[in-house]
């Protein structure tokens, strides 16, 4: 009879265990037809129930791919992190994982990655990951000393979608932008990516650009009040980038896209556009600008061209381009304007370009020119680059440096002033997507006002290593992080009145906030600030404090509200971190009712942290555990206090992925 019963156990378990695989089966396939029509942020929430489900690498390598596309770094560390360490990933994670790493400014774990591939001895990426490694070390010299320069969000040119290469035109700023283009009609179905779509007749949607779901990007115009379309007709209805003008503002050069028939398919039936560069003047005696014209030296069949830069006497116009012939990726071309008022044939300027992609060329007074590349020793991404020219000889390329650079892209640099000016980036803390930032330099103080603390493990005061410390000003200035050294120190150089929050991060920890302010000092100061980070152990359980229940009832009390509005600050501060919240009993009543009861309390706390604190469900389980985990000799039949009975009504949770 044992024996039957055992075997009848077993087959009831594998039958749940078939059940559930395939339930998360057919989430992962959902997931995927979503995750292929770019609809990224519906597959993350797939992929999570999946994993949830049953944890494979599948699941963990597309939510880390999903997060890594819609540029949410943390959380592509945090998945990264895992897949790295499940068995049969592939090499190329612990790139992404070292990618991840870096966009997060943690430069020493990322260079400890980017080694480990190199220790592997792949025939692959090798100079590029050693330009890596380089890179992270250059990050932390940087970061160290940093340039003495304000970088602010402009708040008023930036929306949640991209905003990017704002230049001075008159009184006015003209720039791109993908935002809500209220004077066409919205809507219209999302289709795959602009730039490769389906073949045959079909062309990509006019109103919705795929890939984002925003709109194509736009040229718009900044009066100082509010952004308008800028008055051109482009005779496109997808995308037209950043523009360019001359001095007398009557000539203008501009990127844009245009569907044609001769665009050539892959082996799945997509097109791929390339941009092409346009040119448009003003009519004389009027502010309408003509029909625009096309470079001669476009070429959509076969390669892009884009990102140009008139110069302001309009004799020499820059661009980039991937037309053969050049270092590999985009690369920065000029081309000079004949008698005849056309263009010579362009000349790639090999003394700067890379194996990467250069973008943005500006030239700016006197002998400076500066420039994106992501081919450098950098801090990630794209960075902004400055060389000097004499004639047509370019020279001493030097990287701008940070937080001019950032661990994400930094490009579109333009002066308005000798050391004010603007550029674009897609640095995290903006309004959302890529960003334009104004930049000026600032002056020294007198007197030195510095900030020197060591980062803490919290449990055993240990020093905490390359712990990344960030602080911002309130005044919203950008905000500047350094790494602390091998004994846990740090230091920052700050300016006198202001406030200042202050945060320590580590890979393994829950951060921690503090505030300082410089209001009132006018003398040389030091001051003392020390971080203390609390350790994350998986699946150890937290008691959350003074969370009642009315008796027999689960809805959530003001004063339990108070404790789980606690639990909120700590997943919105740690946004990786998923846990499982559990509520117990004590064993008065039956141990049915006390194992419903306890699941009802459980759901109503995370029902109370999802609704108020907006927190994603997937990163929170409910589990009522009735009496079966007294933290006494409280069970059923002995007799006991209020007070010990009470110590088993308790609420927990505890972390289960970091």
């Amino acid at each position: 009879m044992k024996k039957i019963l055992t075997t009848g156990t077993l087959i009831i378990s594998l039958v749940l265990l078939f059940t559930q695989n395939s339930k998360a089966q057919y989430v992962i396939n959902e997931a995927d037809e979503q995750y292929y029509l770019f609809n990224y942020t519906k597959a993350i929430d797939l992929y999570s129930q999946a994993y949830k489900k049953r944890p494979t690498l599948r699941a963990a390598q597309q939510l880390a791919s999903c997060y890594r596309l819609t540029h949410d770094y943390k959380n592509a560390e945090s998945w990264y992190a895992i897949v790295v360490a499940m068995p049969e990933s592939q090499p190329e994670n612990i790139l992404k994982y070292a990618e991840a790493l870096q966009n997060n400014s943690k430069y020493s774990e990322a260079k400890e990655q980017y080694v480990k591939y190199l220790s592997l001895n792949l025939e692959q990426n090798t100079d590029k990951v050693k330009k890596l490694v380089m890179s992270c070390d250059s990050a932390i010299k940087w970061m160290k000393n940093p340039v003495w320069v304000n970088i602010v969000n402009e708040k008023a040119l930036n929306t949640a979608q991209s905003d990017w290469g704002s230049v001075k035109y008159g009184n006015s700023i003209v720039f791109s932008s993908d935002r809500t283009n209220t004077s066409k009609e919205a809507g219209g179905e999302k289709k795959k990516p602009f730039l490769k779509f389906d073949g045959g007749d079909i062309s990509p949607s006019t109103k919705v650009y795929g890939w984002t779901g925003n709109d194509y990007l736009r040229l718009y115009q900044f009066d100082g009040n509010a952004a308008k379309l800028f008055p051109i007709n482009t005779g496109t209805e997808y995308h037209i980038g950043a523009a360019t003008f001359t001095a007398d503002g009557n000539e203008m050069y501009f990127t844009l896209t245009r569907i044609h028939s001769k665009a050539k398919e892959d082996k799945k039936g997509t097109k791929t556009i390339n941009i092409e560069i346009y040119s448009s003047v003003k009519e004389k005696g009027s502010d309408t600008w003509s029909k625009p014209v096309a470079f001669a030296y476009n070429n959509s069949e076969l390669w892009s061209a884009g990102d140009p830069f008139i110069t302001p006497d309009g004799k020499k116009l820059y661009f980039v381009s991937d037309m053969e012939g050049g270092k590999g990726g985009t690369d920065i071309y000029y081309c000079n304007r004949n008698t005849a008022g056309g263009w010579d044939l362009p000349v790639n300027i090999t003394s700067i370009n890379t194996e990467g992609n250069e973008r943005t060329p500006y030239v700016g007074p006197g002998n400076d020119f500066y420039f994106a590349s992501d081919g450098g020793i950098g801090m990630g991404g794209l960075d902004i680059f400055k060389a000097t020219y004499s004639g047509n000889i370019y020279s001493d390329v030097q990287n701008l440096g940070y937080p001019v650079n950032s661990p994400q892209d930094d490009f579109a640099y333009s002066l308005t002033a000798p050391k004010t000016g603007y550029l674009s980036s897609e640095r995290i803390g903006g309004a959302g997507s890529d960003d334009i930032y104004s930049f000026s330099e600032k002056i020294k103080p007198v007197y030195a006002l510095r900030l020197e603390g060591t980062a803490l493990d919290k449990t055993n005061q240990t020093a905490l290593a390359n712990t990344i410390v960030t602080f911002g000003k309130t005044n919203g200035a950008t905000p500047l992080k350094v790494q602390t050294d091998e004994t846990g120190k740090y230091k920052f150089d700050l300016e006198s009145g202001n406030i200042y929050q202050l945060t320590g991060e580590k890979t393994g920890y829950r951060g921690d906030f503090e505030e300082v302010t410089t209001e009132g000092l006018t003398a040389s100061t030091v001051i003392r600030k020390d971080l203390f980070l609390n350790p994350i152990v998986l699946n150890k359980e937290i008691k959350l404090e003074n969370i009642y229940y009315d008796l027999n009832k689960s809805d959530i009390r003001p004063d339990a509200a108070v404790e789980l509005n606690k639990l909120i600050k700590i997943l919105k501060d740690n946004p990786t971190i998923w846990i499982e919240l559990g509520s117990h009993t004590d064993s008065r009543a039956s141990d049915a009712y006390n194992m419903a009861l306890s699941q009802r309390r459980a759901d109503a706390a995370v029902k109370y942290i999802v609704t108020v604190g907006g927190i994603d469900r997937n990163r929170i389980t409910a589990k009522g555990y009735g009496e079966t985990r007294l933290v006494n000799g409280c069970s059923n039949g002995v007799s006991c206090t209020i007070q010990q009975h009470q110590q088993n009504r308790r609420t927990e949770f505890k972390i289960v992925k970091q």
